[in-house]
């Protein structure tokens, strides 16, 4: 672990003065800002037969699309439908906030953060917040608790980025972060711990209780004595991500969403409240095309900077490419993989770092297709299914997108089968239809925030053996399907004899409708619960909080340049007059044979050593593809492919 570097002694007041700036919350600006009392006292209650209709729905979700639920019993010991039940026999006894409370838990159980009851408004677009960022490092086998960032225009002499947290309302601050965690519905103990770390201070209020106290008060310590500071809880709405509309509203990157939608709102808030200049980016780069190249470098900013950035490493083992993506919420797969495309080919082509941490999915799509840019192998993405009920039967009798699954779910009532048979998304060639784009070493990152399609991308990148995962913190979330909502769900089965109705208040369900079986390695293993394990594990250190992850990317950099390196490249020869033959220029390095194929068909091969050969073959004429294969010691190691 890297050494602490030492801060500057802070000016210390008298014991008198830090008290008098503890007692008083600082003066924050923020557009729309709210205290959390008088949000509360505005907030609206719903009528007994407005409740009845969310409990009823949320029984017919759960008992007849959930399609985790028979897991979830085994594991959780847990019986949603029985308690939806009761809970309908005691809607007239409860307070506005019991009722919520309730339904909540009921969803929580689950552990599954892909089915959520959604709060009416005003509560659904609200997140409520204390203005600091509270991140985790290492010190030894200790577990510590850091403030990172600051919200803009809080002003405290002591309590500032670098302090370290030790107790949130008078409790030591790991025992408060593993209370609040047991309220999160993390599928696992890695899981629930970040979802506890993270809504300790950012609480969406869409999915959440708010907060049961208005203020914290919150204990700490800077280079020369220990403090307290009073914090009231505050109130905002958090803009939508610039491809959200269109990934929530399109119905065809709504049928295959695999979010965790509260971990994408708290991404969104942190980005809004700690980051400006993040911000600055992303409204420039809503600029028309014409325009883009003028009001940002695209040479060093991504078109989509709200999905990607991306940079040079330089590390102890070597210089690397970086690019970190925050999100797969993009409507278009196509456009997605081309950005990706575009922004490795400015790399360095030694090695690539693929960063996902605290990414909480998207598009399916979005993540499945970006697998081949990365390895010379074929995909093979991910098998979903649907729990087989009458319902599930006659959403694909009547919609023609999941009409593939219909005959097993049909033959279900002879073969007893819970489950319908698993199929992808898309055809197989339509996960290889790029190929390899990025033929040097790659390594991902992820950790326990990273859930549903970042999960699929994680399992997938693992499953088809394109490189090492190193975790900064454990399993992924474990988020294993596809989720759809009660808007899509009415869209599916309209009409009056639809067992899907209007929603009083803007109130909502998100349900896992779809199972996902992960392929290749670990090929039918469930992915939910269970999540990804990591090749190898990174503790934050202090200087990855304060330093830019320098010690995470440092870590990286020696596990890529272990990696066997393997690159090749080919153009092919203008034609030359009426000649028979054309010559195909490869350069090679970490290569020893090259297979030549055109439109899939076997046509030379040879051995190489590193540096250039020119091979002559049969002129395949125009619109045809060239494939060249690259082997070390029998194992293929990079593919290139040149248009005729």
């Amino acid at each position: 672990m890297a050494s602490k570097k030492p801060r500057a002694k802070k000016q210390v007041r008298p014991r008198a003065a830090r008290a008098a700036v503890a007692a008083s919350a600082p003066s924050v600006t923020l557009a729309g800002l709210i205290p959390l009392p008088a949000f509360l006292a505005h907030a609206g209650t719903l009528t007994t037969r407005e409740r009845e209709k969310l409990v009823a729905q949320a029984t017919t979700i759960i008992e007849q699309l959930y399609v985790h639920l028979p897991l979830k019993r085994a594991m959780h010991a847990t019986d949603p439908v029985q308690r939806l039940r009761l809970l309908s026999y005691r809607l007239a006894g409860l307070s506005e906030r019991q009722f919520h409370d309730e339904m909540i838990s009921v969803f929580t159980e689950l552990r599954d953060l892909h089915t959520n009851y959604v709060l009416p408004n005003p509560y659904r677009t609200k997140t409520a917040f204390v203005p600091f960022l509270l991140e985790e490092y290492y010190d030894g086998d200790t577990r510590c608790y850091l403030v990172s960032k600051m919200l803009a225009g809080f002003n405290d002499a002591t309590f500032v980025p670098g302090v370290t947290v030790t107790s949130w309302n008078g409790i030591p601050i790991e025992r408060a972060v593993e209370l609040n965690a047991e309220r999160q519905a993390g599928s696992n103990l890695d899981a629930r711990h970040a979802r506890g770390l993270e809504s300790l201070t950012i609480r969406s209020m869409a999915m959440s209780s708010p907060p049961d106290e208005h203020w914290v008060i919150v204990g700490y310590h800077d280079d020369t004595s220990p403090h307290e500071i009073r914090l009231d809880w505050q109130v905002f709405e958090p803009d939508p991500g610039p491809n959200a509309t269109a990934v929530l509203t399109g119905q065809a990157a709504a049928q295959s969403l695999g979010l965790d939608l509260r971990t994408e709102i708290a991404r969104r808030a942190k980005k809004m409240l700690f980051n400006p200049a993040a911000m600055t980016a992303e409204r420039q780069a809503s600029a028309p095309p014409s325009a883009l190249a003028a009001a940002v470098d695209l040479s060093t900013t991504s078109t989509m900077p709200d999905v990607f950035a991306f940079r040079t490493i330089s590390t102890p083992s070597g210089t690397f490419g970086y690019i970190r993506i925050w999100t797969f919420m993009v409507d278009q797969a196509e456009d997605f993989v081309a950005e990706f495309i575009r922004m490795a080919s400015l790399l360095p082509p030694e090695g690539l770092v693929i960063d996902v941490r605290g990414n909480g999915g998207g598009n399916i799509m979005c993540a499945e297709q970006l697998l081949q840019v990365l390895t010379p192998r074929s995909i093979e993405p991910t098998l979903l299914s649907f729990i087989n009920t009458p319902l599930t039967l006659e959403i694909c009798e009547r919609n023609e997108f999941v009409a593939a699954w219909q005959p097993s779910i049909a033959q279900s009532i002879e073969t007893g089968e819970a489950y319908s048979q698993g199929l992808s998304l898309l055809p197989v060639d339509q996960y290889n239809a790029i190929g390899q784009r990025y033929q040097g070493p790659v390594l991902l990152i992820t950790d326990p925030l990273c859930y549903s399609a970042t999960d699929i991308f994680s399992a997938g990148f693992q499953d088809n053996q394109i490189g090492p995962i190193l975790s900064a913190g454990g399993r992924t979330g474990a988020g294993g399907a596809n989720v759809w909502d009660h808007d899509l769900l009415r869209q599916l089965l309209p009409g009056s004899r639809s067992p899907f109705t209007a929603l009083p208040k803007g109130a909502s369900f998100r349900v896992a409708v779809r199972r996902v079986m992960r392929s290749g390695t670990h090929r039918g293993v469930p992915l939910e619960d269970l999540g990804v394990t990591p090749d190898a594990v990174h503790r934050m250190t202090l200087a990855d909080v304060l330093h830019g992850n320098v010690d995470l990317v440092a870590q990286a950099g020696a596990m890529l340049a272990a990696r066997p390196p393997g690159r090749l490249s080919a153009s092919l020869a203008a034609p030359s007059g009426k000649a028979a033959k054309r010559k195909l220029a490869v350069a090679t390095s970490g290569i020893d044979r090259i297979d030549i194929l055109v439109d899939g068909r076997p046509r030379s091969s040879l051995d190489v050593q590193d540096g250039k050969v020119s091979v002559a073959i049969a002129d395949p004429g125009a619109g045809h593809d060239i494939t060249v294969r690259g082997y070390q010691t029998g194992t293929l190691r990079a593919v290139a492919h040149v248009s005729t």
